[in-house]
């Protein structure tokens, strides 16, 4: 192995590894030269020695080309035609060289925070311990700090929309690579104990060789929600307490005891909830799932039981033990007789010990739903604090208190329910089941004033409504979801649901439509305000804003809906708490990437203003996905740049795709992901950046590029009357329109263009070509005419001191640096043969010179803004890690052209070809991340 310096590249022609690395750290090139060298191994065993050399020789290939900047043909060639078996291995073999720098990526970050933990400060940027002391010193009093916590809360909640779904068998085979890295992390293992950790990561991988990356039928809710449950029961269930002792220790080191931590964290889940264009969600997903999430955190709390058992082993002869705890062990024996006589005799003086195997057995009772089990998730946190309290009342802090208190910490957050459950709907359903209920088939017509006026009189029970029959298949099943509510909420405890999220929110009326099903279906409580006092609906109504003009007119529709007074009533009966969910996917697949930050953060800084005015705490949820184009910033820098008073000690948004097994695949970045959200919502709400007299410049130049992207980003993908057909041609998405990755269609309506396609699919497909349009395009554009205009300084300001513009151009040009338009346009000359409704000829030659203008004038004006030469300069880290990748993307990517040109031509069937598409879009993905 040699290194050049120049090239930053090391490379060993005996194995699958090439390490793109300028001064980055020793052990993390080795660690990604071993996991190299182990997948050249596996491929000359599980392949042959000449398979091994074959992929070497594309290797050496793909590299070439890029540095020398030579044209794709030549690698184009020697890629197409391979027979499947072949083409399925070259990109399997590719992948699994990315799967293996990504892990070893990932126990690279871990070998950094505990670097920073060793040092002499300890704390690593933007970790608590940092941003607690940050704020102290910036002056936040303990009485401040305090004042903001009981109301602040972290949730990321979970989602099943698929850009990624690893099969859960690999993610365990992933977790054992980790952990035998992380054994060595500081190359501390003797010899014989690496021999051994290095052996298992090679039977992980071979194993993982040998296991199919997805499975062949679709996958259900069921599965959906399996995918899910890992992360939250296996990574969080144990992240969880930690996360709180590192926020403890950072506010005992500034603050000592002066700051107490309450539950500021939580887990959401839209996995058998979202109803929104999936026919298989409804009522019985929804009583599923948290039938599955109360066995998973069930049998979570009795492991947990089973090991502080063996721990609190007391005797009464040595210490004391509290009243309480002796008087419900006899009130246990009493309840549980038969668990009771399996307690072990020779125990008998250890109250704790037999408290919690009486716990154990009362768990037991509460997952079979035997009169026995607990009544609620409560009633198991008062044993715990029971025995909390004894222990710390009887010298027991250090004799197992600590791990008490991590149970404690777990009940308190995942109750009986794992993570509350959000539900979703489009609004059109809830018009479809009304225009059934009220036999008014004009309903979904009439104005929104007309709409509210009738839903005021249907909840006051002067209009009332038919009843559903079984031709009225969306009402019964709209109905059928509010009567699981009602049912289920009980069971579960007020926790068990999140909001109820409308999307396509358009008008007071939507809102209302949900509270009078609601009610219709019987799903109220009685108010607290007395008998005498209407029954509420118990669920958080929250409209989702999707569309820039849906954002731009959110004002007005909350405006609308606070000053309605049945609705108030509702909002008081709530806390006066109102979530409203901002939607970034569809904004961006409408007006570009500029348009849709930009009605974002002006939707954000009016509807605060109108909760300062109206009274209403209003919470933004925001619903981002993994790439760029669909919000996918990184979450702390995302946070700060946030309007001023818009974060107010809250930050919900969605996890979806790759980006939750990139952020909580490995328990220490989880809790590092945590820990970042949990700092910048402190650094954001308790010192938010000063006012800055240029500001209404800036909203200006940004208002202004806003309107100049989106009319660029309009005329090409919603109003070229070709753009659908060579969409189509030039994208993998009639694969990915056939993957099975989730269980909700990837189309709404229609015939597959912008309009009818779902955003995730429709980001993905354009990263598959590497192009990344959805993010660049109407940018180029805009910027030119605003350099043309006002200059270089006044953006180079913008991107210097103004937050929001430098996250955008920071997103716009990691995508860049990730877009290959060579590659990309091996994938445009698919369209050669497409039929135009113009009646031009040839679509790649009508549509990809003005598509690359446009990326040349993007990457050169966000150069000029930045002052740099070379895409990414100022990210070293990110440069590198692209610079490693982006050469084994290629062989994939142009794999798939010859695939795809193949598998059109054989009339898109089933099988065996399309199966090794299938598999290039997960390799791509992998590859290069941030693609849904």
């Amino acid at each position: 192995m040699s290194i050049d310096n120049d090239s930053t590249t090391a490379t060993n022609d005996d194995s699958l590894r090439t390490v793109t690395f300028a001064a980055v750290d020793t052990f993390l090139r080795e660690d990604v030269n071993l996991l190299g060298g182990m997948v050249g191994n596996i491929l000359a065993e599980q392949r042959s020695p000449d398979f091994l050399a074959e992929v070497e020789a594309l290797r050496r290939a793909a590299i070439s080309r890029r540095e020398n900047d030579q044209p794709v043909t030549e690698l184009a060639e020697a890629l197409a035609g391979h027979e499947l078996q072949k083409a399925s291995d070259l990109g399997r073999a590719f992948s699994t060289y990315f799967q293996a720098v990504n892990l070893a990526e990932r126990v690279h970050r871990i070998r950094r925070r505990r670097d920073h933990e060793r040092a002499e400060q300890g704390a690593q940027p933007g970790g608590l311990l940092d941003v607690v002391g940050s704020l102290a010193e910036q002056g936040v009093e303990a009485a401040e700090l305090s004042e903001l916590l009981p109301r602040m809360r972290i949730e990321p909640v979970f989602t099943a929309h698929p850009t990624e779904a690893v099969r859960r068998v690999l993610l365990h085979k992933e977790r054992q690579i980790v952990r035998s890295l992380v054994n060595d992390i500081d190359r501390n293992r003797t010899p014989a104990e690496r021999r051994a950790d290095h052996g298992r990561i090679r039977m992980a991988l071979t194993a993982s060789w040998q296991t199919v990356e997805a499975p062949s039928a679709k996958p259900s809710v069921a599965d959906e929600f399996e995918h899910v449950g890992f992360y939250l029961s296996e990574v969080l269930y144990r992240v969880l307490p930690v996360f709180f002792e590192h926020f403890e220790a950072a506010l005992r080191e500034r603050y000592g005891d002066a700051v107490e931590l309450p539950d500021v964290l939580g887990f959401g889940s839209w996995v058998g909830g979202d109803m929104d264009g999936n026919p298989n969600v409804g009522a019985d997903t929804i009583a599923d799932t948290l039938a599955g999430q109360r066995a998973l955190v069930l049998a979570a709390y009795r492991r947990d039981i089973a090991r502080l058992a063996d721990l609190l082993s007391q005797s009464l002869s040595r210490v004391s033990v509290s009243d309480a705890v002796i008087g419900q062990v006899a009130a246990y024996r009493e309840l549980l007789p038969k668990a009771s006589a399996e307690l072990h005799p020779r125990h008998a003086d250890m109250p704790y010990r037999n408290l919690l195997m009486l716990m154990a057995a009362r768990l037991r009772a509460t997952s079979h739903d035997e009169a026995t089990g607990y009544p609620d998730a409560a009633s198991f946190v008062a044993d715990i604090e029971c025995i909390h309290a004894s222990l710390m009342a009887n010298r027991g802090e250090h004799a197992g208190d600590f791990v008490l208190r991590r149970l404690l910490r777990r009940a308190r957050c995942f109750g009986f329910h794992l993570a509350s459950l959000d539900l979703r709907q489009d609004s059109s359903v809830h018009d479809a089941a009304l225009a059934a209920l009220l036999q008014d088939p004009q309903w979904p017509e009439r104005s929104a004033q007309e709409r509210a006026d009738r839903l005021h009189r249907m909840m006051a029970g002067d209009l009332v409504p038919a009843d559903a029959d079984a031709d009225a298949s969306e009402a019964v099943r709209t109905l059928d979801v509010f009567r699981a509510v009602a049912r289920l909420r009980p069971r579960y405890g007020e926790r068990v649901f999140g909001p109820y999220i409308i999307s396509m929110s358009r008008s007071a009326a939507d809102a209302l439509a949900v509270l009078a099903l609601a009610r219709v279906a019987g799903c109220v409580e009685p108010a607290d305000a007395g008998a005498d006092a209407a029954p509420v609906v118990p669920l958080d109504v929250a409209p989702l804003f999707e569309t820039v003009a849906d954002l731009e007119a959110a004002d007005a529709t909350m405006r609308a809906l606070f000053g309605d007074p049945v609705y108030r009533a509702h909002l008081a009966a709530r806390g006066n708490r109102q979530l409203v969910m901002l939607g970034y996917s569809d904004s961006a697949k409408d007006g570009g990437i500029i348009a849709s930050r930009w009605a974002l953060q002006q939707s954000q800084v009016a509807l605060t203003a109108l909760a300062r005015e109206s009274g209403v705490r209003i919470v933004f949820f925001h619903g981002r996905g993994g790439s760029a184009s669909r919000g996918g910033s990184k979450t702390e820098r995302a946070v700060i740049a946030a309007p001023r008073g818009s974060v107010d000690g809250v930050l919900r948004l969605t996890e979806q795709g790759e980006v939750i097994h990139r952020k909580y695949g490995t328990r220490a970045i989880a809790l590092r992901n945590l820990e970042q959200a949990a700092g910048a919502v402190m650094r954001a709400t308790l010192r938010p950046r000063p006012l800055d007299a240029r500001a209404p410049r800036w909203r200006a130049l940004a208002a202004e590029l806003a309107r100049d992207s989106s009319a660029h980003y309009r005329a090409l993908v919603h109003q070229h009357p070709d753009f659908s057909a060579y969409f189509r041609a030039v994208t993998p998405i009639d694969v990915i329109e056939r993957l099975r990755i989730g269980s909700r269609p990837a189309k709404r309506i229609g015939s597959g263009g912008a309009e009818s396609l779902r955003a995730i699919p429709w980001v993905f497909s354009w990263s598959q070509n590497r192009s990344g349009l959805t993010t660049w395009y109407g940018v180029g554009t805009a910027l030119e005419r605003g350099l043309e205009r006002h200059g270089t300084d006044a953006y180079a300001e913008l991107a210097r001191d103004w937050p929001f513009f430098a996250t955008l151009i920071d997103d716009v040009e990691m995508v860049l640096a990730k877009s290959d338009l060579g590659i990309f346009e091996c994938y445009s000359q698919l369209a050669r043969d497409t039929p135009s409704v113009t009646g031009k000829p040839d679509l790649h030659a009508q549509m990809f010179p003005a598509i690359a203008a446009e990326f040349r004038r993007t990457r050169d004006a966000v150069l000029a803004i930045k002052g740099e030469d070379e895409l990414l300069n100022g990210d070293q880290r990110l440069q590198q890690s692209i610079r490693l990748r982006n050469p084994y993307v290629d062989p994939i990517s142009l794999l798939q052209v010859d695939l795809l040109k193949r598998w059109r031509a054989s009339g898109r069937e089933d099988g065996k070809l399309l199966q090794v598409l299938m598999a290039t879009v997960n390799g791509i993905a992998a590859g290069i991340q941030n693609t849904g």
